[in-house]
């Protein structure tokens, strides 16, 4: 991890980086997020109906810097180094401290960037952040059987699939199966 040009965090993959989102990155988001909307859907909660309005995106930078300053969650953008586009989103959410020392991870990439490597780099780097700086101990995740794409980057990311959650997460409106996957930090 290093500082960014702004002064934030910023967490350095193969070929991209990731940091905070910020009020300078609402236009590019909401751009990539509308035109992935029909490719994100069937994989995340039910869009509100203002999701990518920029009172939305206010409150939801407000949420992230709650939880970054609680060690709740981080949440992060997913940039190309070569050109600054913003690809996606990784988030390690619900850290649990004391015994368990663990986090689970969530992350989107743009249709015009999935099955590209991006997020698959950006997993790794942020397990790498989530194992080294945080200090956690295991990060998990989840995806429907019927995601494969989700499946390989989790794979190729270096989790290991555990078992399946039978109507483990409300995704589009319904409760869903999921896989779930792991990975240790084998040093700690």
């Amino acid at each position: 991890m290093r500082k960014d040009n702004e002064g934030g965090r910023r967490i350095d993959g193969e070929g991209v980086y990731l940091r905070a989102p910020e009020a300078r990155d609402y236009q590019d988001w909401a751009q990539v997020r509308d035109a992935s909307r029909n490719f994100l859907t069937p994989w995340e909660p039910t869009w509100a109906q203002d999701e990518t309005s920029r009172g939305s995106y206010r409150y939801k930078l407000r949420r992230y810097t709650e939880d970054a300053r609680d060690d709740k969650a981080y949440a992060l953008f997913v940039f190309r180094e070569d050109d600054d586009q913003l690809l996606g989103g990784v988030t390690l959410s619900n850290i649990r401290r004391g015994v368990a020392q663990t986090a689970s991870l969530g992350y989107w990439a743009g249709e015009m960037y999935a099955g590209q490597g991006y997020i698959t780099a950006a997993v790794r780097a942020v397990v790498r952040y989530a194992f080294e700086d945080l200090e956690l101990h295991r990060v998990e995740a989840a995806c429907q059987p019927d995601n494969i794409a989700s499946r390989r980057v989790l794979e190729k990311a270096g989790f290991e699939h555990e078992g399946m959650a039978r109507a483990y997460l409300k995704i589009n409106g319904a409760w869903r199966d999921h896989l779930l996957f792991a990975t240790v930090n084998a040093a700690g």
